[in-house]
């Protein structure tokens, strides 16, 4: 039950606020925190009390909260401007993040269009592979192939990648076009092989399909199908919104198939969850299908007022400097390592777990409720929320996706509070 100001602080979020993937009848009763401050990787409610964001603020998070580089690094730029349009004119700290981001991302001789969300710059890589095609005066390219279970985005098209599965995307179906659907990264290489004179792209989440489950994949599989994209003059857009940045242990999850896609999507991570900011990265062979007369048809006519936002554009520099003088990836695959040993020793052997599903620090522990209806994700995360740890499930994939600084402790706390919610819930 909730009291003391938090209940007051429900009540009055209840009455104004409509949360985005929240049945708003149920909001009070799933245990919603509101949150007033943050520290380290700890969120703290309208009451005081704390809790371990093990869920990095919904996948954003990477170094923690009220980072002192991070918040240096926004308040100086706030003392030179805080946005200019990108349309047609530039500004120097973007200039220097795409730089930046230029020497590690995997995709060559990149060029950045900037967003606000993920969603957006998929938006933007649906678009700028289906018009280069066009550009180029190639015709019948029109099609993309994506996933089984794919997720990557509620604005219509990126819905329209997305599977029907869980997130209501089916009510949608008269505005979604069609996609090509496929059931692993080797089904999506053979529809290559056979249908190739008509995919614009092939679009996956590399290892790690998140919202879809926390489903994993081999990187061998993806390097296959990269070279069946590369022979058939397929585009292949990687989405690394859930992935990028670190979350599967190296910066990009691609490298760890040695591949090199046509477009890289980046989010979430972006800006160590400080800022709203995305982008689309283009290899340069996209890129230059765009380059034409001025007011031309090969123009691509697409931007937002905020994308390149300054502020953000100036944390997601400082983000790509510490997260390679911090040495944060080898912090990720040392607690990934010892999560995945936590997990198989306490949690994957419980009769109320079907699978636990591990990649960096990305992991998902899928329940077997013995009836539909019985809610145990939402109810197992809510016990854990009244162990002063913080998670979101996916239906009953109860989702652990700790801040990338975790410390080893913390790990501990989390499996620990698993461990427990579970035996309450479930039992």
């Amino acid at each position: 039950m909730l009291d003391g100001d938090r209940a007051a602080w429900v009540a009055r979020d209840a009455a104004v606020v409509w949360h985005g993937f929240t049945q708003m009848s149920a909001f009070a009763e799933n245990e919603p925190v509101v949150v007033a401050s943050a520290e380290g990787r700890e969120l703290i409610d309208v009451d005081g009390t704390r809790y371990l964001d093990a869920i990095s603020s919904l996948w954003v998070n990477t170094l923690g909260h009220h980072v002192q580089e991070l918040d240096d690094a926004i308040r100086e730029q706030l003392d030179l401007v805080a946005h200019s349009t990108m349309l047609g004119n530039g500004n120097r700290v973007v200039v220097e993040l795409a730089e930046a981001l230029a020497r590690v991302v995997p995709v060559d001789d990149a060029h950045f269009l900037f967003a606000s969300d993920g969603a957006t710059a998929v938006e933007q890589a649906i678009k700028v592979a289906f018009q280069s095609f066009a550009n180029r005066g190639i015709e019948g390219r029109t099609t993309f192939c994506a996933l089984t279970g794919a997720y990557h985005g509620d604005s219509v098209g990126a819905m329209s990648l997305g599977d029907d599965g869980g997130f209501g995307a089916s009510i949608f179906d008269p505005l979604r076009f069609p996609v090509v659907r496929a059931q692993s990264y080797d089904d999506a290489a053979a529809v290559v092989r056979e249908r190739g004179n008509e995919l614009a792209a092939v679009v996956v989440e590399p290892l790690v399909q998140a919202a879809g489950g926390m489903l994993l994949h081999e990187p061998e599989a993806l390097a296959r199908l990269a070279a069946a994209c590369h022979e058939a003059g397929v585009l292949l857009i990687a989405d690394e919104i859930a992935t990028g940045f670190g979350r599967t242990g190296t910066l990009f999850a691609v490298e760890q198939a040695g591949v090199r896609p046509d477009m890289v999507v980046l989010g979430k991570g972006m800006t160590a969850g400080y800022l709203p900011m995305s982008a689309t990265a283009v290899s340069r062979a996209v890129y230059d299908a765009f380059l034409g007369p001025d007011l031309s048809d090969r123009t691509l006519y697409h931007g937002h007022s905020f994308g390149g936002n300054a502020l953000a554009a100036a944390v997601a520099l400082r983000h790509l400097e510490l997260l390679d003088s911090w040495d944060v990836l080898a912090n990720v695959r040392d607690r990934s390592a010892q999560l995945g040993a936590l997990l198989d020793a306490r949690i994957a052997g419980l009769a109320a777990v079907k699978e636990v599903r591990l990649k960096g620090l990305m992991a998902g522990v899928e329940l077997a409720p013995p009836m539909p209806g019985l809610r145990w994700g939402r109810r197992v995360c809510a016990a854990m929320v009244q162990r002063g740890v913080l998670l979101r499930p996916l239906g009953d994939v109860v989702v652990l996706m700790p801040i990338l600084t975790s410390t080893a402790d913390e790990i501990e706390r989390i499996v620990d509070a698993l461990a427990a919610s579970i035996a309450e819930v479930c039992r």
